[in-house]
């Protein structure tokens, strides 16, 4: 472990960012520049960290600090009066300008612009690292990858894909084209195909796309598809459930093996209060049916097409809903003729 203490000097310079923030909370790939800088000083073994800003800043710059470091976030006169204690013995060293490391060096910066042209550096550096690792990065010039993520051995990135946050990517999974991954877990053998996913966890062999919404809270278990214009938030999902295309899955339970027909939706909001769906396993759904909560379906129940269901389905039933049809013969010929035109 280093003896070193780390001060850092956070100063506002309105004239030079675009949201008013220091120049070490801007972003670089998604990432505050303060925590790309505490973690290569944390690679170096400097576990200690005092952050001199403005107390509007101190929960911002706290969110900075990696998990195995210890840092306090204070005013000049919070450092004048305490650094001795918390240096604990170290060797402090004063860091007064912005800076982001490039490489083995910490390269300063003084403008947003300057922070952007950085950028492109870091981004080479880190597909470079993914590469080495065994990742397949088909096109790292459209690639942008969150110095934050976790990426397995043997997945390929095609172009057009965002990684961000947290984010840890299994082994052989195809992300992309035009994929946006936002703090998910996402098991070995995805595959995510222009869609969008956040703060969720997909398990092994999950397919998302083309064009999916994958919102917060979600766990998908393995082997399911989420597929073209499927919405889940906030839902759980049992192993290989299909939602092949067409359909809103909100605040639900799912069991396994579930089928979703094209345009199925859970009814969750009355206006006022988010209410939950619950189905259990081996459910048909059949295509534009609508689950109108607080409802549970059992397990190995069917629901006809075009149901809305608004009571509880019992397991191995068959839910209907529907008005009867009524054809009446001769209806559009009729109508043709009273407006003048012909078949």
């Amino acid at each position: 472990m280093d003896r070193k203490c780390i001060v850092i000097f956070l100063t506002e310079d309105t004239a030079q960012t675009y949201n008013g923030k220091p120049l070490m909370l801007q972003e670089a790939l998604f990432c505050p520049v303060l925590n790309w800088c505490m973690r290569a000083w944390t690679k170096k073994g400097i576990r200690r960290f005092f952050v001199v800003c403005d107390e509007k800043y101190h929960k911002e710059v706290l969110a900075c600090v990696p998990p195995d470091a210890v840092a306090v976030a204070g005013t000049e006169d919070d450092y004048q009066r305490d650094i001795g204690e918390f240096a604990h013995g170290c060797w402090i060293e004063e860091v007064r300008e912005a800076v982001l490391p490039v490489g083995s060096m910490m390269l300063s910066f003084h403008t947003v612009p300057e922070l952007i042209r950085l950028q492109e550096a870091v981004r080479e550096d880190i597909v470079a690292y993914h590469q080495r690792t065994g990742v397949a990065v088909m096109d790292p010039h459209t690639t942008y990858i969150d110095p934050r993520v976790t990426i397995a051995q043997g997945t390929m990135i095609l172009p057009g894909t965002i990684l961000r946050g947290s984010s840890v990517i299994g082994e052989n999974c195809v992300i992309g084209p035009n994929a946006m991954v936002v703090d998910c877990t996402v098991g070995d053998g995805c595959e995510i195909n222009a869609s969008q996913c956040y703060d969720s966890v997909l398990e092994e062999n999950v397919h998302v796309g083309p064009y999916a919404h994958i919102r917060p809270h979600c766990q998908v278990g393995a082997g399911c598809k989420v597929g073209a214009y499927v919405e889940i938030k906030n839902a759980v999902l049992g192993r290989d459930t299909k939602l092949s295309h067409l359909t809103y899955v909100g605040d639900a339970d799912v069991g396994s093996r579930v089928n979703f027909g094209c345009g199925t939706i859970t009814s969750n909001y009355d206006g006022f209060r988010k209410h939950r769906t619950v189905i259990g396993d081996d459910v048909f759904v059949g295509c534009n049916t609508n689950l109108v909560p607080p409802v549970t379906v059992g397990d190995g129940a069917y629901i006809a097409a075009g149901t809305t269901v608004t009571r509880d389905v019992e397991p191995d039933a068959l839910a209907v809903g529907r008005v009867r049809q009524e054809n009446k013969g001769g209806w559009a010929k009729k109508r043709r003729e009273l407006f003048g035109k012909k078949k």
